[in-house]
């Protein structure tokens, strides 16, 4: 598909009749028909296991839980788990497979109004790419123990690094904030869309 082509990729507005599920847009929300190929590929290096089967019953931002939730890493990947035990925090990112791909404009439950896809935290978008920061529990095999995540059990795990406030952080981030959002600074705050 050339840029010319994506560029003029038809838009159209959700019908106000249409049901709110996970499936269909909400009233005013905009979704976009997607390229018909991908730009690059990723590998999983494994699967996150949580205590939630369902959407609904994931916490709204990965801050609201103590969960202890369990990083299952491809046994290839072993090695590159020499070292994560130094570090206290962990930035973990994950894909949110089950999510929508195509809304660009998105009525969330926690603010009034219309959104732009790219203004929210919401699983659904183009790249349902999510990142938490997590607190390292401990390493056993390929299997690594934190809290800190809101996704349901069986998440693709893209990757993990280091997290290191004083490289990570940025400023003074409660400013930044804006009306309707949550206010932690890390982990993905989820608008239910």
């Amino acid at each position: 598909m050339t840029s010319a082509e994506q560029k003029s990729l038809p838009i159209r507005p959700a019908a106000a009749s249409e049901p709110h599920d996970a499936d269909k847009p909400r009233p005013g929300e905009v979704a976009v028909a997607l390229p018909d190929t991908f730009d690059a590929g990723l590998y999983y290096i494994g699967r996150i296991r949580t205590p939630w089967t369902r959407r609904a019953d994931c916490p709204r931002n990965a801050r609201q839980s103590e969960a202890v939730c369990t990083l299952e890493l491809d046994p290839r990947f072993a090695p590159a788990l020499a070292g994560v035990e130094a570090s206290a925090r962990l930035l973990v990112l994950y894909w949110m497979d089950r999510a929508r791909r195509d809304l660009v404009v998105q009525a969330p439950r926690h603010a009034d109004g219309l959104r732009g896809t790219f203004s929210l935290r919401s699983p659904v978008r183009p790249n349902p790419i999510a990142a938490s920061v997590v607190t390292l529990l401990g390493i056993e095999g390929t299997r690594v123990r934190v809290v800190g995540l809101d996704c349901i059990d069986g998440t693709p795990l893209i990757d993990l690094k280091p997290h290191y406030p004083t490289i990570d952080g940025v400023g003074d981030t409660a400013r930044e904030v804006t009306a309707g959002e949550p206010e932690s600074g890390s982990g993905t705050a989820r608008s239910d869309t």
